[in-house]
């Protein structure tokens, strides 16, 4: 079994079984609203898979969480390759530390690229809006850690994403169905950027990471960060709009 652990009030980690040797670490910037510990169906499933996980908090309340990300990836304990996991408003974060070319970064994982403002009417809007699993759903409206509204605020301290300055493999992940960040604005955000590898899935919210297909997005991920680890170097992926039920 891997194990599971919170380090401190900021990080969540999951790590591979006892038996097998790590293949990865992913470390992970939660959105608007999130915590680490939201992202504990995802490093549990990578985690079986013998990939590291540390998920840290939301940057966009919390700048300190920048440096623990950099901290991280300069970790000499933890084993590379080592993805930086960014969704919503992580994924700007995530692409601004690859961009600035924070050392350690090997690849990049963006989930619900924000794309503009958004409002809801209502906590069961933004629950609907943000994913379309019931367990999920159920989770954040008993957590209390969790802040309620969030998606609704457009942080003026947002950076701007930079694909251009990235160096390194991209893959981006996005529901078909996200309300919050609609697809076609996610596609345009990343056309004409080589780097990036882009899937879209079928009836997906927001919250891709944590929707109705976790399964398949995970497993998406896999094979992904096993294409990178089987690469001499990294692989250029050419921009492919893929569509999974």
């Amino acid at each position: 079994m891997p194990s599971s652990s919170v380090s401190s009030r900021d990080v969540s980690s999951w790590d591979e079984p006892e038996d097998l040797a790590a293949r990865g670490t992913l470390i992970v910037l939660s959105g608007r609203g999130e915590h680490g510990g939201v992202y504990e169906r995802f490093g549990r499933r990578l985690a079986y898979d013998a990939y590291r996980v540390r998920a840290l908090g939301d940057p966009t309340t919390d700048p300190a969480v920048l440096e623990q990300a950099a901290k991280l990836l300069a970790d000499e304990s933890l084993p590379g390759p080592k993805v930086l996991v960014g969704s919503d408003t992580g994924a700007l974060h995530a692409l601004q530390l690859a961009a600035e070319q924070t050392a350690g970064v090997d690849a990049l994982i963006l989930a619900g690229l924000p794309t503009g403002a958004w409002r809801a009417g209502s906590w069961e809007e933004e629950t609907a809006a943000r994913t379309a699993c019931p367990t999920h759903q159920g989770r954040l409206t008993l957590d209390p850690a969790f802040r309620r509204g969030a998606l609704d605020e457009t942080p003026e301290s947002l950076p701007t994403p930079r694909l251009d300055l990235v160096r390194v493999p991209v893959l981006a992940l996005h529901g078909k169905d996200d309300p919050v960040s609609p697809l076609n604005r996610a596609l345009d955000a990343y056309d004409g950027h080589p780097g990036v590898h882009t899937v879209a899935f079928h009836g997906g919210r927001h919250d891709v990471l944590n929707d109705a297909l976790h399964r398949t997005v995970a497993a998406t991920v896999v094979l992904f960060l096993e294409r990178l680890r089987l690469s001499t170097e990294a692989p250029e992926l050419p921009l492919i709009a893929e569509e999974l039920a």
